[in-house]
């Protein structure tokens, strides 16, 4: 699943007209960039939840078979935040009555994880989450990291949240369709020791604001691997 029914606020003007994944990154939007990764990955079966202006990621991506998978949409009325996002879509993810875990992507991260090796990972509780080093704009983290564990507290540095992470269905078990928040769900599940952790050094960038929207394309114009794909804009 990729997350993409953000407001995008923080990139206004760029966003003031088109969503933030629609953003383009050597001349192709986020979205598509992480749908190429994925389906490079061996998924084929893919489902998006939008808001703000999601008619644009429909008109681009479609059903998905120009990229060679099939792409479902969830869509909202309005933001239901993340955690709302994901129970409303779990229909589509868990078709058939199978409730595997699911790999989850924010639309706006940008990370060179072969996302391959996640999903070779086995999954012992209800959760695993990839993890980075603390950016600036995050340098007190978000979790502790020991020993495969993810908790809230512990000591030393944390990490923070990269974005992408396996989940499993019975993690919204309790929940109900609305408006709610997943950090509260991962941070009882930590309490629980059901919720581990990796960290992934390569880069990954938050592409929250134009300045670091900028700091993309610097990048991936110096970075021959960076990107699946180029297009001339």
């Amino acid at each position: 699943m990729i997350l993409a029914a953000g407001l995008g606020t923080r990139m206004r003007p760029l966003t003031d007209h088109t969503p933030k994944p629609m953003l383009k990154v050597a001349g192709v939007p986020l979205i598509e960039h992480q749908v190429r990764r994925l389906v490079a990955a061996g998924i084929t079966h893919i489902v998006i939840n939008h808001a703000y202006l999601g008619e644009q990621i429909e008109a681009h991506l479609k059903d998905g078979a120009a990229f060679n998978c099939t792409i479902q949409y969830s869509r909202e009325s309005t933001p239901l935040e993340t955690g709302g996002g994901i129970f409303k879509a779990l229909p589509l993810l868990t078709q058939e009555g199978d409730a595997a875990p699911f790999l989850l992507v924010n639309g706006d991260v940008w990370l060179e994880l072969d996302y391959a090796s996640i999903l070779r990972r086995p999954l012992c509780g209800l959760a695993h989450l990839v993890m980075v080093n603390n950016p600036e704009f995050n340098p007190r983290g978000d979790f502790y990291l020991r020993a495969g564990l993810l908790a809230r507290v512990g000591d030393g540095s944390a990490l923070t949240f990269s974005g992408v992470s396996i989940l499993h269905p019975q993690l919204f078990a309790e929940c109900a369709p609305g408006t709610f928040k997943l950090a509260p769900l991962l941070q009882a599940a930590m309490a629980r020791g059901q919720v581990s952790g990796e960290l992934y050094a390569g880069f990954w960038l938050d592409v929250g604001t134009p300045a670091r929207l900028q700091q993309l394309v610097s990048h991936v114009g110096q970075s021959d691997h960076a990107p699946l794909v180029r297009r001339q804009t």
